[in-house]
């Protein structure tokens, strides 16, 4: 389960920024996942109440997760279209010339602190 390595680089995320920012705890973390990131959403939020309880910064912190669909840009048609599998095709033209613009992502949005 990868999510569990993902997990711990989102705790030490939390810690780095606490300590070049100056807060002592986080309270909601968002995080941003993409649909087509291969990152199980449920699978984050149980490992984020296990590792997050180890942290002074991040203990009693809550993870929100924020779900971003897939976006390409067809190379063939030009269109902006929306993307559910990688190498699918564009459902415009039919053309297999996408470039993911979004939903392969994963990153922390936002954070609410004290």
């Amino acid at each position: 389960m990868h999510e569990m390595s993902l997990t711990e680089g989102v705790v030490r995320i939390l810690e780095e920024q606490a300590a070049a920012y100056g807060f002592a705890k986080v309270k909601t973390v968002w995080l941003e996942i993409g649909e087509m990131s291969n990152v199980d959403p449920d699978s984050m939020l149980f490992c984020f109440d296990a590792i997050a309880k180890g942290s002074p910064v991040a203990a009693e912190a809550r993870l929100e997760i924020v779900r971003v669909p897939g976006q390409g840009f067809c190379l063939s048609c030009g269109k902006q279209v929306a993307v559910a599998n990688r190498f699918d095709p564009c459902p415009e033209c039919g053309g297999f010339g996408l470039r993911i613009t979004a939903g392969d992502e994963m990153r922390i949005k936002e954070l609410e602190v004290e």
